[in-house]
């Protein structure tokens, strides 16, 4: 099951059960199943909160994941996007805002799957899955 709420932002996800759908696709094709996931789409500065309260970091980003699972290969987590951020960064990207949040929206999936962005070799990895899954989508 796939949750979509909104936290300080007037944003409305377009074609939200055709998005949820697409996440499964993709946990599917990864061998992984979604139990549960929260999305939450939030400003800049309800995002920053939780990063200082529950990460202790002081600075803005795009997309925070909770990882919440107890089994392997199950998915449950909660995962807030700074609609403001995304906005930004397809600005810095010159992308569209939904191409935008469409490549956040799998990244958090992608991560909870295993998928790591630390080093340049694993940045590779993700923003060729990334590419992929949107590929897939639009």
């Amino acid at each position: 099951m796939i949750n979509f709420f909104i936290e300080d932002t007037d944003y409305q996800l377009n074609n939200d059960s055709l998005i949820a759908e697409w996440l499964i696709r993709v946990a599917k094709e990864e061998t992984h199943s979604i139990e549960n996931i929260n999305y939450i789409f939030c400003s800049d500065e309800y995002l920053l909160n939780v990063n200082q309260e529950h990460l202790q970091h002081d600075y803005y980003t795009d997309i925070i994941t909770f990882d919440l699972s107890d089994v392997k290969g199950q998915i449950v987590a909660d995962i807030f996007i700074s609609v403001d951020r995304v906005r930004e960064n397809s600005l810095d990207a010159k992308t569209t805002f939904d191409n935008e949040m469409h490549r956040v929206l799998v990244h958090g999936l992608l991560h909870l799957i295993g998928y790591n962005d630390k080093t340049e070799s694993e940045q590779s990895v993700m923003r060729s899955k990334e590419n992929y899954y949107i590929s897939a989508l639009e």
